[in-house]
């Protein structure tokens, strides 16, 4: 291409030929999920289908006041969801039209601005400082330009392009100015080829949920064998068809749904927090994920720099500090193009703009840059080994730069000749170094930090989590920085050539004792963090470019920066708004919180849920009636576990989980509980009900005529002495329930055991106001028919409260005595 004349580039014609021809760059914008597939995710999960199930049968039972309690309980579920995530795909997708590139391309020998989707192969395109490239190609005619590729590779060297070298898309240009011809567009680019198959939203399970699923088919499990019971009780006549379809309802509510409108409201309260802490969640689990990691991935440029450099220490050389300073600040406000050492030179050096006779922009392929003022001679800012060719180094200069490459520092050399002599010759890529330069400075240059990332990384190490720096920089350099950053001074680091030489095993065990991971590529990266799942770790992986994807796919909980890139936004887990890096350790809190509620409140369902299927297939199997009804039940979840969860979800504190699982946690606490709660429960049931049907069966003692017994001793007696005791066992499980809070939730040292003790006393008022409740719910004649409620005597609630006491008591024995442990000789729990 001829300078001197304007490029004509590709006609509209010729444009929409290529175009029909499928040689457009046809890419879908997709910053985030589809709204198609947040509905689907969220509607047809396991528990919503065998709710739904289970629906079928109540319906067909006729049931449809229970099957609406479940339509409520799926769709609270599902709406909470289904609002928190389309809020955070509403904000990814402003965020993406906003950092939207526009390109500007030649047209019938004329500049436009267009969208991307504009471009067709064989487009001529502009690029000028902060212009995105968004297609491959490769720059055509005279011009150059500088490169920043660190979103595709990692490193934040520039590249220089001159004619015929590629551009490639994803990266951004520093300085220069040039032309570039469209070669690949759309699904064949660099950026998308290195992207392709991780654009996909992902769902993965926390090991909370894992487990968590697995109690629901057990539970099911259980419930699918009382309904065969309670069948094959219908079929041989033991159960009227009446009783059978009561039945059939109550064990319908062992499936735990107010565990599922607990974790719900927990993920939501969790995603309400985190948004004041500006981190945008995508996935509602994404926060109690955090409280599972040990192991923390940050990549260097973007992440624990801030894409900006500063320009730390100056070393005079003949002059004084000032009148360096001074020097500098003109050459940095005086040159066409700026690039990051320009900025910050600017910055911690004021200057005034001079006019120039010639200008050499930096470029890595020469690494200097000079400027020829109209007063005052030529100056040259480059790296010192390049200049120690044309410029004098004391052994003192040469240790100090040694010294400041040691700390992990940039170090220019700042020179000056009074002489000027054109730089450009034949060759005008390849500029010559100005005779009889002279050595007046020093700089001293590090990466800027991201506010807070000391103390960010600080909280990581005290919460027990590993942090390894990944990047595509050299590892020295990384590891000076790290260590800037607070990383110990004795942190290994490894090259990203050294471990491709490596076999597995040497690669993991590499991986497992190395900090700092220097010259990694894209796979490598996404390779070290399945060398850390392998050894058992959960990780997090946080990045900000393209070259991140894959490792942020990989990764147990994907973090990205909003500056990233819109891809690695989009499968993030997480999105960090204006990049709030110290909102981390917040969400890992945040993370303990949800955590520890859904712990407590699982205690709580499993209690109540594991007793009653002991009490019913006590009951069932030797054919005596259920023990409560479909509306005892719903008093009973409402008052021990329905309002009192929400309590726990609500004050839910931040604490170290335990490092086993869910089940192997809260094993020690539920077995003694619910055991001792379903012995209990079944002599209370069995003792009224003997106490109320032992005077009618006295009636035969006498010379009663036996035409008379049938009178006397009527199944309508029978079943209101059972209903007496159903009455009876609904006081006692609901005062157990209540004592079940404390237990849970100790306010004081009195009721530890089987937990630490919070010292929250609303926990204890909320086991009165329950009680208040029931008080209500007996005292008002209206609900007490509702419910099918029975007031006992005075005396019978003092001897039910005591018992409740008694088994609390007995409970928090076998606690502190571990009777579990030790019959199972399985290792003790740690001391609360």
């Amino acid at each position: 291409m001829n300078s001197a004349t304007f490029p004509s580039g590709l006609t509209d014609q010729e444009a929409a030929t290529r175009r029909a021809a499928g040689q457009g760059n046809n890419l879908p914008q997709q910053s985030s999920r589809t709204y198609t597939d947040i509905l689907r995710d969220n509607l047809f999960t396991f528990i919503n289908i065998v709710l739904f199930f289970i629906s079928i049968v109540l319906i067909l039972l006729g049931r449809i006041d229970d099957v609406g309690v479940i339509a409520f309980v799926i769709g609270t579920n599902a709406i909470v969801n289904i609002y928190q995530e389309i809020r955070a795909k509403k904000k990814l997708d402003q965020i993406a039209v906003v950092s939207r590139p526009t390109v500007t391309i030649v047209r019938d020998s004329q500049e436009k601005v267009v969208d991307p989707n504009e471009i067709v192969i064989g487009d001529l395109i502009v690029v000028r400082p902060g212009d995105q490239i968004v297609v491959d190609g490769s720059v055509t005619g005279e011009g150059e330009i500088n490169m920043d590729e660190s979103l595709l590779t990692g490193e934040s060297d520039l590249i220089t392009k001159q004619a015929g070298k590629p551009l490639y898309s994803g990266s951004f240009c520093v300085s220069g100015k040039a032309y570039y011809q469209a070669e690949k567009v759309g699904k064949d680019s660099y950026a998308n080829q290195l992207t392709a198959g991780a654009k996909s939203f992902r769902r993965v399970l926390t090991p909370l949920q894992k487990q968590i699923n697995l109690i629901v088919r057990l539970l099911l499990v259980a419930a699918i064998f009382l309904w065969l019971l309670a069948g094959i009780s219908l079929i041989m006549g033991l159960t009227p068809f009446e009783r059978s379809v009561e039945n059939a309802a109550v064990i319908a509510g062992l499936v735990p749904s107010g565990l599922f409108l607990m974790i719900t409201l927990a993920y939501a309260m969790g995603a309400v927090r985190m948004a004041d802490r500006n981190a945008l969640i995508q996935q509602s689990n994404a926060i109690e994920s955090l409280s599972h990691i040990n192991v923390m991935c940050l990549d260097k440029t973007g992440t624990l720099t801030a894409n900006r450099i500063q320009l730390q220490s100056l070393q005079p050389i003949g002059l004084s500090e000032t009148e360096l300073r001074s020097r500098l600040g003109d050459y940095a406000v005086s040159a066409s193009f700026s690039n990051k050492t320009n900025d910050a030179i600017a910055q911690s050096c004021p200057g005034e703009k001079r006019s120039l006779k010639e200008e050499i922009p930096f470029a890595s392929a020469y690494k200097w840059s000079a400027e020829a003022f109209d007063q005052g001679g030529v100056y040259v800012l480059g790296a010192p080994d390049v200049l120690s060719a044309a410029v004098p180094l004391t052994r003192e200069l040469q240790q100090a730069i040694q010294a400041g490459a040691d700390q992990g520092l940039r170090v220019l050399l700042f020179a000056h000749t009074p002489d000027w002599k054109p730089m450009r010759g034949t060759d005008a890529n390849q500029p010559q170094l100005p005779l009889g330069l002279q050595a007046i400075g020093l700089l001293f240059f590090g990466d800027e930090l991201r506010p807070h990332v000391q103390e960010t990384l600080s909280r990581f190490r005290a919460g027990g989590i590993e942090v390894k720096v990944i990047s595509g920089d050299n590892p020295n350099t990384v590891a000076a920085l790290a260590m800037q950053a607070g990383l110990d001074s004795d942190i290994k680091l490894v090259s990203g050539q050294d471990l491709a030489n490596m076999d597995d095993l040497e690669f993991a065990q590499t991986a497992a004792e190395t900090t700092v991971f220097g010259r990694i590529t894209p796979d490598q990266k996404a390779r070290l963090v399945k060398a850390f799942q392998s050894q058992g770790k959960y990780v997090a992986m946080m990045g900000d470019g393209v070259n991140d994807v894959p490792s942020l796919k990989q990764a147990n909980v994907g973090i990205a920066m909003e500056s990233g890139s819109q891809i690695t936004r989009g499968v993030a887990d997480m999105v960090l708004l204006k990049d709030s890096f110290e909102a981390l350790p917040d969400a890992f809190l945040e993370g303990q919180r949800i955590r520890n509620s859904i712990e407590d409140v699982t205690k709580i369902s499993l209690v109540r849920i594991c007793a009653f299927v002991i009490l019913m297939l006590s009951l069932v199997m030797p054919g005596i009636i259920f023990p409560l009804t479909i509306k005892h039940n719903a008093i009973l979840t409402l008052l021990t576990e329905g309002v009192p969860t929400l309590g726990v979800t609500l004050w839910a504190r931040p604490g170290k989980p335990p490092k086993q699982g869910l089940i192997r946690s809260i094993l020690p606490f539920i077995v003694p509980a619910m055991s001792l709660l379903a012995l209990f429960s079944l002599l209370i049931y069995i003792g009224y009900t003997v106490q109320q049907i032992t005077p009618l069966l006295k009636l035969l003692d006498g010379d009663m005529p036996l035409g008379e017994i049938a009178q006397v001793i009527t199944p309508a007696k029978i079943l209101g002495a059972l209903f007496v005791a159903r009455n009876a066992l609904l006081a006692f499980l609901i005062f157990c329930g209540l004592l079940l809070i404390l237990l849970v939730k100790p306010p004081t040292r009195f009721w530890t055991g089987g937990a630490p003790i919070s010292g929250d006393l609303r926990y204890l008022f909320l086991s009165i106001a329950m009680l208040g409740v029931l008080i209500v719910l007996l005292g008002v004649p209206g609900l007490r028919s509702l419910f099918d409620l029975r007031p006992l005597l005075p005396i019978d609630y003092l001897i039910l409260a005591l018992f409740a006491f008694l088994w609390a008591l007995l409970v928090r024995t076998a606690w502190r005595n571990r009777w579990l442990e030790t019959f199972l000789h399985i290792e003790s729990r740690s001391e609360s």
